[in-house]
């Protein structure tokens, strides 16, 4: 069998076509956000290409007529329902979470007592907590600021996005009836 370039292109965009399926993949069943490390890890893609690929499936799902969008954070990838469907899959979803249970009662803490000192969190939370804070501060779910010798955290806009909540003006979580 010769190899012609038609061939070789026709391989090129079959692996393209295979290595989109892979990032696909790992973002549906991941329901949380990937690092390029992570996806790298998970679909053995050079990173170069992964990005480039990134985009693609970025631009294929936030500009097609689709229900699911992929999210984009701070060199980390989401894919996730779109805002308008949420409603109707808050009612599917079951048991199955992005975060530990004890990082949901973390955040809690937080939600319900912000502005709060991290080290008020760490009484009530455990030593753990600064795991947590510290992932909730990266993923941008949480601000923080100084504080004396410690700090003082309070939710962010980006929480109000990712939860479909809207707040008050005293940044408080209000839930909006369906």
């Amino acid at each position: 069998m010769t190899i012609t370039s038609k061939t070789v292109k026709e391989l090129e965009e079959s692996k393209e076509i295979e290595n989109l399926k892979k990032i696909e993949a790992a973002l549906f069943l991941s329901a949380r956000f990937l690092s390029l490390s992570d996806l790298v890890l998970l679909t053995d893609i050079n990173p170069l290409m992964l990005k480039e690929l990134i985009n693609k499936l970025f631009e294929k799902y936030n500009k097609e007529d689709s229900a699911i969008e992929i999210i984009s954070k701070q060199d980390m990838w989401k894919m996730d329902v779109k805002p308008e469907y949420v409603h109707m899959v808050n009612k599917l979803a079951t048991g199955t979470s992005e975060f530990t249970k004890a990082e949901q009662e973390t955040l809690a803490v937080i939600a319900y007592k912000q502005p709060v000192k991290q080290s008020v969190v760490i009484k009530i939370r455990g030593n753990k907590a600064y795991e947590h804070i510290k992932n909730f501060i990266e993923i941008g779910l949480v601000n923080a600021r100084p504080s004396g010798h410690t700090k003082e955290l309070f939710l962010s806009d980006d929480f109000f996005d990712y939860f479909h909540l809207s707040k008050k003006a005293n940044n408080q979580v209000f839930v909006e009836p369906n």
